[in-house]
């Protein structure tokens, strides 16, 4: 559906307090978005948001937990009622939750990643339809290399389940959502820069781990250094934007290849 220039679109991001979540929200303002940035944390996302006015964009701060549906569509409600529409929804808040072994993991530690990575982009997709609608629109989820191309990273069971089955989410809304002009993919990160380990739990993997070795740079396209949140973001509004107008449930890897020599 084509937009008159003068239109200022409006894109949501959740995690938007830090890494990519963060990115993107400078990248979609630097473009003239007007940026909704949401977190379950108001001090970080004010932050993304301060940084987003300093440099002249427009932007809206969003407290809300994305396992709680009802807060969501209050969050999409706020959207609406202050701007009117919604062009693009990132669907980026995850966390890695507790890498352990099996006998280990308990059911409450993989329900709790599960309800955030997989229900809380549930929530966060389902609340954003029906204002998606009323344009068309892109959504773009966060997911990873985990659970879609590597599965030696021992213990991350319940983190990679999530991820996959975001995958499939995707790929089932991108044929759902087609009639509605709005178009669904994903983005699987490898190794980048943020502090998605500072909410991980790793406990005792080397007892399960099975020793596999990997040749020297596991990242060949930088020879070991990992990405950059900016990279990331780059991918999430070429998605967003009408740059890939005919692109639609597909999910594109941002890992320099390291997911080729693990897979």
């Amino acid at each position: 559906m084509k937009r008159k220039s003068s239109v200022c679109r409006v894109a949501l991001i959740t995690g938007a307090g830090e890494g990519i979540g963060k990115a993107a929200a400078k990248k979609f303002s630097r473009e003239g978005y007007k940026v909704a940035c949401l977190g379950r944390h108001k001090e970080n996302t004010e932050a993304t948001v301060q940084a987003l006015e300093q440099l002249g964009g427009v932007a809206l701060t969003l407290v809300a937990d994305i396992t709680d549906y009802p807060q969501m569509e209050n969050a999409v409600e706020m959207i609406e009622s202050k701007w009117g529409r919604l062009d693009v929804l990132f669907a980026n808040a995850g966390v890695n939750g507790v890498w352990a072994g099996i006998e280990e993991l308990s059911p409450e530690e993989f329900n709790q990643t599960v309800q955030i990575n997989l229900n809380g982009t549930f929530h966060s997709v389902k609340a954003s339809v029906r204002l998606l609608k009323k344009f068309g629109g892109s959504i773009v989820v966060t997911s990873s290399v985990n659970g879609n191309r590597i599965f030696t990273n021992t213990g991350a069971t319940a983190y990679s389940c999530s991820k996959a089955a975001q995958v499939a989410m995707v790929k089932m809304l991108a044929l759902e959502l087609a009639p509605q002009k709005i178009r669904v993919n994903a983005i699987c990160p490898g190794a980048i820069e943020t502090q998605i380990s500072d909410n991980t739990q790793v406990r005792h993997t080397e007892d399960v781990q099975i020793p596999v070795e990997f040749p020297e740079g596991q990242i060949p396209l930088t020879g070991g250094d990992p990405g950059s949140p900016a990279q990331c973001a780059e991918l999430v509004y070429f998605l967003g934007s009408d740059l890939s107008s005919h692109v639609s449930g597909s999910a594109i890897y941002v890992d320099g290849a390291q997911s080729l020599l693990q897979g």
